[in-house]
């Protein structure tokens, strides 16, 4: 008997979804501009095209594997049919922030704004996520006693396994400017440690002593993003935390991120996730979590 196409794990009460997978066979479910309220990872297994995602444009091969946040826009341009597997989950079934000890995803395979939001799966990876995918799948349908354990263990086994993986990719490339792997370095730690008050491409570029065009164009070249855009990120997935861990007011969070103004707040992190803060929390964060 072939297996089912999709199987879910639904939230008791509300009948959110929890966990899904799903098969993709020979087609393009993501062929318009996603805007999903949970985790997505998308291995694609055979077909080759384009991915969309936020303002960045990605290649990608047989092999495969994405990793999106909530609310990331993305879309699929397939150049052949593409085929493989998604797995969803949400916040409410497994968070990565608060379980970052256990897993360490968070900020390597997902929310780390310095490096592509896929890996390249290998054939031993594969095996491995082709069985867990299996386990997810028989889980899902026995529905045996300890259900909601057992998945949550498979899943943990695959989002470890995948962020090993990447943890080994994505090496800066050959520069032909000798300080820029250190300059590049810098700026993530600087990012890193000033977000909440530094929030222009002139303050990183003083402190590295270098000219904004200049450190401009290297973190272009090596990020695929622009350093406004870095920081932009560094920000929003701050506020995404707070508003998901927090009873904060969005006001005391925008204060906590250099931001005087609530409502100034307000239309940026709506600008860049989509949604108004409010709606995040109440689709994704706090108020479902209290």
């Amino acid at each position: 008997m072939a297996p089912e196409r999709s199987l879910t794990l639904v939230h008791p009460q509300t009948h959110n979804l929890h966990l899904r997978v799903s098969a993709i066979d020979n087609e393009n479910p993501y062929d318009v501009l996603q805007r999903l309220n949970y985790y997505s990872l998308i291995w694609i297994k055979q077909g080759s095209g384009t991915v969309r995602a936020d303002l960045s444009n990605y290649s990608f091969a047989p092999g495969t594997l994405f990793a999106f946040t909530p609310y990331q826009p993305f879309i699929f341009f397939p150049e052949k049919e593409i085929s493989g597997v998604a797995l969803h989950f949400h916040s409410d079934f497994f968070c990565i922030h608060r379980h970052h000890k256990d897993v360490a995803c968070n900020g390597v395979l997902f929310n780390n704004i310095y490096q592509p939001p896929s890996l390249a799966v290998d054939e031993p990876t594969a095996l491995v996520l082709d069985n867990l995918i299996g386990q997810i799948r028989t889980e899902l349908q026995t529905k045996d006693l300890a259900q909601q354990d057992t998945l949550l263990a498979y899943l943990k086994l695959f989002l470890i396994t995948a962020s090993r993986v990447k943890a080994l990719q994505h090496p800066l490339p050959a520069e032909s400017d000798p300080d820029a792997p250190r300059r590049l370095n810098a700026l993530k730690e600087l990012i890193e440690s000033h977000f909440r008050t530094k929030h222009t491409v002139t303050d990183y570029a003083a402190m590295l002593h270098v000219t904004p065009k200049a450190l401009g164009k290297t973190a272009k070249r090596h990020f695929n993003k622009t350093i406004s855009g870095l920081i932009a990120e560094r920000i929003i997935i701050e506020a995404k935390r707070e508003l998901y861990l927090t009873d904060k007011t969005v006001k005391e969070i925008a204060f906590s991120l250099g931001f005087e103004d609530e409502y100034y707040f307000s239309r940026f992190f709506k600008k860049q996730a989509d949604v108004s803060p409010q709606v995040y929390r109440q689709t994704v964060g706090f108020a479902k979590n209290p």
